[in-house]
């Protein structure tokens, strides 16, 4: 795939976190999913897990860099765009900037709990770009319907 290309302003690349988030849901997990782009081409996909693995530590943002980190040999993922279908936490919006990751495209801001003084300001070295509302009616309904079956399955 050609950067150039562009995808409708990075939908392709969306639809590809929409489809790791629809993985976590179908396993349990809060559906969040995140892809990693290079040079116009993903080079690593992951989506929660924290059930799963039993960790606060496994959101679908730091899996993805975990595997971008390793597939570049690098903990500097300079060029790299982040796509996730929620606006990060405050933890992994840290780690986003921390691995110097370019841009962040997120379909659905948070908020409860915003990070983008975290990843636009926040006196760090680097600054990553912020973007939202890319497929953001998709993503937030399967939030919305994966909250309303676990309240229904409380009750």
């Amino acid at each position: 795939m050609d950067a150039s290309d562009n995808f409708d302003n990075g939908e392709y690349f969306m639809r590809k976190a929409l489809a790791e988030a629809k993985k976590a849901y179908k396993a349990g997990e809060v559906p969040v999913g995140a892809v990693i782009v290079k040079n116009g081409e993903i080079i690593a996909s992951a989506h929660n897990s924290i059930e799963k693995n039993r960790s606060v530590l496994c959101h679908a943002e730091t899996a993805a860099i975990k595997k971008a980190e390793k597939i570049l040999g690098d903990w500097r993922l300079d060029g790299c765009d982040l796509y996730v279908t929620l606006e990060p936490c405050p933890m992994c919006a840290g780690a986003i900037v921390q691995s110097r990751i370019r841009n962040l495209y997120y379909a659905v801001a948070d908020d409860k709990a915003s990070s983008r003084e975290i990843l636009e300001g926040g006196g760090y070295n680097h600054k990553t770009r912020c973007f939202e509302g890319l497929l953001s009616g998709e993503c937030l309904g399967l939030l919305q319907a994966f909250f309303r079956e676990r309240r229904k399955s409380v009750k």
